[in-house]
């Protein structure tokens, strides 16, 4: 139940101010942590803004669809809203600075087939990657601990297709002089793919609310 889950407890935040303040706080960390020798000048030329940071995680997380909408075998529409949730979690309290968004990316759709039972081997996973897939194993394989440290373990995601699915077959059984329901998935989908996607609703609102 998602009214008790430490997705509602733990990483749902009050609206977009409280996440756009809890990501300028990492931000400032990195910045002081490894800017302490630096002037005010320096460090504006040498780092990122929080801005900046989020332009760059909303290009990965592009990606991230894209990657998942072609993965092969196909993959469960829950498995890409795991992922994103995911990722935007990790960065919500972890600089971009501090780890390379990609590695990150691939090591949170990897932990989200294994959550969502969605059963691939590495081999498999790395199979769908081009360039040095043994390289890309071992990326995945070195992070995976520290997404699953830095979610806090908790790996549990609510996310809005499976209400979506729960609509669909309320449309199915009760709205009988609907012809052929099943028909409207593919819209419906597509506007879940872009509040998931898109924006930042699987830190603010609850699942049913984001479909």
């Amino acid at each position: 139940m998602f009214s008790t889950s430490t997705q509602r407890k733990y990483w749902t935040f009050s609206g977009e101010t409280e996440l756009a303040s809890t990501r300028s706080e990492a931000n400032n960390k990195f910045i002081q942590t490894h800017g302490r020798q630096m002037t005010e000048e320096q460090k504006l030329k040498h780092f990122l803004t929080p801005e900046e940071e989020r332009l760059i995680c909303r290009q990965t997380e592009h990606v991230l669809k894209e990657f998942c909408n072609i993965f092969q075998p196909p993959m469960p529409k829950c498995v890409l809203g795991t992922a994103l949730c995911y990722f935007k979690r990790f960065y919500a309290s972890t600089s971009v600075m501090d780890y390379y968004p990609k590695d990150i990316m691939l090591t949170c759709v990897y932990l989200a087939c294994k959550v969502e039972e969605f059963n691939v081997s590495i081999g498999q996973f790395v199979g769908n990657l081009k360039g040095d897939r043994e390289k890309f194993s071992n990326i995945i394989l070195t992070f995976e601990l520290l997404l699953m440290s830095k979610l806090h373990y908790h790996l549990t995601i609510h996310n809005p297709y499976r209400p979506l699915e729960g609509l669909l077959i309320d449309i199915k059984s009760r709205c009988t002089l609907i012809e052929d329901p099943e028909r409207l998935r593919a819209y419906a989908e597509a506007f879940v793919d872009k509040a998931v996607a898109n924006t930042d609703a699987c830190l603010i609102f609850s699942p049913s609310q984001t479909t």
